[in-house]
């Protein structure tokens, strides 16, 4: 088995659930032998940009090299990974990135509480093979992902319709599309969970 390592970064308000689809790729993953990391970012109600950017910087120092390294964020995570690339936070190479769910600027606006987490300037040079995964109807997102991070950052993106924030609301509990995506980064996804 290729050796594979995954740091799983959730979003704002997200305190790990365990029916969340986050918990159920770490469960699932880490049942095939991958390592993973799937930490509680602090004080997930009312983050701190900074704070988060010191603890992603220490989750991917924390992964092994020698093997495929992958990160997979949410919602605000995304933003956080886009503010890593922006500041040249060290370790960010990494293999393969999946964005999925990012909230746009004027959202984050709205709320006080992550109102630093709105997008950096563009463009940006992504390190690894970056992909955006994204909801049709993603109320964080109403003037659509493509449009706002897609096309403007020049990656990959997969518009899923009628799937929301892609979280527990819109029914992503299991996702067998995001751990076949893990396992082999040529997976499509292109519809509803079953």
């Amino acid at each position: 088995m290729t050796s594979r390592s995954f740091l799983i970064l959730h979003g704002w308000q997200n305190h790990r659930p365990h029916d969340h689809w986050q918990h159920w790729l770490s469960d699932r993953l880490t049942e095939l032998g991958h390592l993973v990391v799937y930490p509680q970012l602090p004080d997930p109600d009312d983050p701190d940009l900074d704070v988060w950017l010191a603890e992603l910087t220490r989750h991917l120092e924390g992964l092994p090299g020698g093997g495929e390294r992958v990160v997979i964020a949410h919602s605000a995570s995304v933003l956080l990974w886009l503010h890593a690339v922006a500041r040249g936070v060290t370790g960010l190479d990494v293999d393969r990135v999946l964005l999925v769910g990012p909230p746009s600027g004027p959202v984050l606006l709205g709320f006080p509480e992550v109102v630093a987490f709105a997008p950096p300037a563009f463009p940006l040079a992504l390190p690894g093979a970056t992909r955006l995964v994204a909801g049709d109807d993603d109320p964080y997102c109403p003037e659509g992902a493509l449009a706002v991070y897609g096309d403007p950052l020049g990656i990959p993106t997969e518009i899923i319709p009628g799937v929301g924030h892609l979280d527990l609301v819109a029914g992503y509990g299991s996702w067998p599309a995001v751990l076949d995506w893990c396992l082999d980064g040529s997976t499509k996804f292109t519809a509803r969970p079953a």
